[in-house]
């Protein structure tokens, strides 16, 4: 209704510059096109303004040279007698207050009847590929309930960018080229040393977690005593660990290097890849159960022979220079604090140059839009990461970065530390065997990224309205049970009727409550609702949408008879249910939480 209201409007304006009584001033005069102005329509909050307002007239007036209420008074005479604008009002300055007829309203119905799953997709996107690449978690343990965050918003935003049309790639980051990896594989080594009897104090640095020793039993299970090497010689002479008054950084390093030098690299790499394996695994997995889902894995260590040609450029463009035997990044030149090294003076890339060209490779890869989603302790890493675009020749202002706060879980009164090194923290799946996959969905994508988010768990478990997914599915689930109460006779009726036909709209005149009518509203707005929220990277809104939808069923509900006796009343009134229930599960499917048909 929206869309048919602005078309309106528009051809109005240009009719009325065509019979002379709106012309634009000179400044104007020579590229003037009705379609380039801006027509913005806002629901009223309070009901007795309309349904729609809109501030077209005063955005015109510099345009047209007229004072705002004089051009909507042209306006609203060019819009009287429409079939869609009941009537029309002037307010304050100029705004213009809509009135649509009923029975126009009453269009979204038989819309979202014939459209189905399909109701509140668009093409608004058509022809844009864009990359989304979320979680992507180094591969060193479990994934917890902060990643879970991370993991829900991505797959819900993307899944709102292909609604919308969109060509979306959804894409895991596999960090497995960096020294985290090199101390998982120490750590696994030393798990199983202890698991043959080799006595030792586990390193500081080391990664702690019970995931490993499950690991480093399977290992020893596997390969016997072939990696085995006695501790004595695998510490000896190697400085001590922070608690011995050491250094722990060095200290994990040594082993590193000592476990590469004992084992050879053959062993090392068998070692060094059962852990990555391992781990990515059960990361996949874990993604899977709750309903994430990628195109495409992308390896770290995949992308290092692209290191030097995209560091090549930089210096071909003047952007590198050697400095203390290291290659520096001038990011500076571009709005850094502060110059970075992308190649260290032992000749090893940074961290930072491995992402210079995985950025390059996902521009060379065609996309329109690149969505990084980080968490918010990155935010200090989007502007180099956007210098190095830059400098590139690249358009930085391509990319966009989503920082997604943490989600802090709380048992009671006690806040519950996450620590992959320390092995005490709650893993996701921990999370999602408690509460369920659709409860941890939608509660982790209520809230905008940006905002801390405290997880109550006994909230996300209770039945009541004050839980904002049981409340939203707890609708769908009434409409459901709806149908066990319908006459056969209505039930066959309406399953028959072709609601793609004109005459359909007949079967609906029987709604005329206000309740009714402003469910109706709300039904229409869903199209925008999503279209907004993809073109803002918001799926909270949606959230926000269902849950007040949700909200006005509820209220219909309670205070009214949906099956009485009147066949054509109680077929209009479930034709109406009906389409809430068919919204209510378009939205939640895309933020991937299930419509219960009964709870």
């Amino acid at each position: 209704m929206k869309q048919v209201l602005e078309s309106l409007i528009r051809q109005a304006l240009s009719d009325l510059v065509k019979s002379g009584e709106l012309a634009p001033q000179e400044a104007f005069a020579d590229d003037f096109q009705p379609s380039s102005l801006k027509i913005n329509l806002d629901v009223p909050k309070d009901k007795q303004h309309g349904d729609f307002a809109s501030n077209i007239a005063m955005v015109s007036s510099k345009v047209f040279g007229k004072a705002p209420r004089e051009i909507a008074g042209l306006l609203t005479g060019a819009l009287a007698g429409s079939k869609i604008v009941e009537r029309t009002e002037i307010a304050g300055p100029g705004f213009i207050n809509f009135y649509i007829r009923a029975e126009s309203r009453l269009a979204a119905i038989p819309n979202i009847l014939a459209a189905a799953d399909r109701y509140g997709h668009s093409r608004a996107g058509k022809g844009k590929k864009i990359q989304v690449e979320f979680v992507s978690a180094n591969p060193t343990g479990p994934l917890h309930v902060g990643h879970g965050r991370g993991a829900a918003y991505g797959a819900s935003l993307s899944a709102l960018l292909a609604a919308t049309g969109h060509e979306v790639v959804r894409e895991y980051y596999v960090n497995d080229a960096g020294r985290q990896m090199s101390i998982l594989a120490v750590s696994l080594w030393l798990r199983y040393l202890a698991i043959l009897g080799e006595s030792f104090t586990f390193p500081v640095n080391g990664y702690k977690g019970d995931y490993l020793l499950e690991i480093a039993q399977q290992f020893a299970d596997e390969h016997g005593e072939r990696f085995q090497r006695p501790a004595s010689k695998v510490f000896a002479g190697i400085a001590p660990d922070e608690p011995q008054g050491g250094d722990k950084e060095q200290h994990i390093d040594a082993l590193i290097a000592r476990c590469r030098e004992m084992l050879g690299e053959e062993q090392y790499e068998v070692l060094f890849n059962t852990s990555l394996d391992a781990i990515l695994a059960d990361i996949a997995d874990d993604l899977g159960e709750f309903g994430v889902q990628y195109d495409r894995w992308f390896s770290e260590a995949s992308v290092a022979s692209e290191i030097p040609g995209a560091l090549a450029l930089l210096r071909s463009k003047g952007h590198v220079y050697e400095q203390d035997g290291a290659l520096w990044f001038r990011s500076t030149s571009f709005g850094d604090d502060k110059d970075r090294v992308v190649q260290r003076d032992n000749g090893e890339y940074t961290y930072f140059a491995s992402d210079i060209a995985y950025h390059k490779n996902k521009f060379d890869r065609g996309f329109h839009t690149v969505i990084n989603v980080w968490g918010a302790d990155h935010h200090g890493y989007i502007t180099r990461v956007k210098a190095a675009l830059t400098a590139l020749g690249l358009d930085a202002e391509r990319l966009v970065v989503k920082l997604v706060q943490f989600a802090i879980l709380y048992r009671g009164e006690e806040r519950v530390q996450m620590s992959t090194r320390s092995g005490s923290f709650v893993t996701l799946r921990e999370l999602r065997e408690e509460v369920g996959n659709d409860a941890a969905r939608f509660v982790y994508v209520a809230r905008k990224t940006e905002q801390h988010m405290d997880f109550d768990l006994e909230l996300a478990k209770s039945e009541t309205k004050d839980n904002p997914v049981y409340y939203v599915q707890y609708a769908h689930a009434r409409i459901s049970q709806l149908w066990q109460k319908v006459p056969a006779s209505v039930a066959e009726r309406l399953k028959q009727t072709d609601w793609t036909s004109k005459d359909s709209a007949a079967l609906l005149e029987p709604l005329t409550e206000d309740a009714e009518l402003a469910l109706v509203a709300k039904l229409a707005a869903f199209p925008e609702v999503i279209e907004v929220a993809a073109q803002n990277y918001e799926p909270h809104t949606l959230a926000h949408y269902l849950r007040e939808l949700a909200s006005e069923f509820h209220g219909y509900y309670n205070g009214t008879r949906v099956i009485v006796d009147e066949e054509p009343l109680v077929l209009a009134r479930l034709a109406l249910a009906e389409s809430v229930a068919q919204v209510i599960r378009n939205g939640l499917a895309i933020l991937g939480v299930n419509a219960p048909e009964s709870m």
